[in-house]
């Protein structure tokens, strides 16, 4: 008998796959696996065994194997750690919402009989193409003390002062300046789901007499719920990894300034693992942690986005 997984279905009849055909899928597979053997199951299992041991590059002839003291020393009375962890969860509940509702706002307005939107579009895109240590640079001249946006903000009742300079506010910094780069791409994501709703549902809700917010709860939401997982799993991951942005308000100091207030999990392993050789064991620890983290929140949308189907 031939198995099933051995067969596919053309109409309502099951044919063996040929040879051939299997040969051709693992060909076209072939390239896909190769480079993600090399950039990220290798690399991984590296960091992985680097985490177990005092590793310095400079001396990698020299590394020594010592069981769990990387994690313990993450783990147990560590606050830099624990403060770097905090900042990025700060950065994942603050940014990922808005950056959501942003995009669904634009993305509904976009989806309207308007004359330019193409022109529109394109301009909400281009923050998301654009350098994040360009638009860092931008940014943080845009709101330097006494300029249009700290004036603009000091109205809501922030501090009329170089934002990338306080360490209260900076990471605020951080947020708006990531969300805004962000929002044109899930804009086109949400474009796309919002384009194969049926447009009969919404003259059916109309000429039962509902309103727009009627529409928009009982139409527009459930039928965007698959867009919105998406988009709230790809940009918890990407929150997580947050770096350039950092990086460009640090350039002239430590990184994560100003007082360690922008560090977070990415900030932190390129600290310990990169600018200081001796850590790297330290830095691949943190590494292995991060991942399990962001795992550990893909596998919870996974679980909620099943339930909801």
């Amino acid at each position: 008998m031939v198995s099933v997984s051995n067969k596919k279905m053309i109409g309502s009849k099951w044919i063996k796959n040929s040879d051939s055909d299997i040969f051709t899928a693992y060909l076209l597979l072939a390239p896909f696996l190769i480079l993600w053997l090399i950039w990220f199951f290798y690399p991984f299992i590296q960091s992985f065994l680097i985490s177990f041991q005092h590793f310095d590059f400079s001396q990698m002839d020299q590394s020594k194997f010592v069981g769990l003291e990387n994690y313990t020393k993450l783990l147990v009375n560590n606050p830099e750690f624990y403060e770097a962890i905090g900042h990025t969860v700060i950065i994942v509940l603050v940014a990922v919402p808005l950056q959501t509702v942003f995009a669904l706002a634009l993305a509904m307005a976009l989806n309207q009989d308007i004359s330019g939107k193409g022109i529109f579009r394109t301009v909400y895109i281009i923050p998301n193409i654009t350098s994040g240590i360009a638009a860092a640079t931008v940014f943080m001249v845009l709101f330097r003390k006494d300029m249009i946006f700290t004036k603009a903000f000091a109205l809501l009742g922030f501090p009329n002062d170089t934002w990338t300079a306080k360490p209260d506010i900076a990471l605020l910094f951080v947020i708006i300046l990531y969300v805004w780069q962000q929002v044109g791409f899930y804009m086109i994501i949400y474009l796309a789901g919002l384009q194969t709703i049926s447009r009969e549902l919404y003259e059916a809700a109309r000429v039962d007499g509902a309103n727009w917010f009627q529409q928009f709860k009982s139409i527009t939401v459930p039928s965007l719920k698959p867009v919105t997982f998406l988009i709230v799993s790809v940009g918890t991951i990407q929150a997580f990894q947050i770096f350039d942005q950092i990086a460009a308000i640090s350039r002239y100091g430590k990184l994560g300034s100003p007082a360690d207030s922008t560090t977070t999990l990415i900030t932190y392993f390129f600290t310990h693992g990169i600018r200081y050789p001796d850590e790297m064991g330290l830095g691949c620890a943190s590494v292995i942690i991060f991942l399990f983290i962001v795992l550990g929140i893909t596998l919870v949308q996974k679980k909620l986005l099943e339930e909801k189907e």
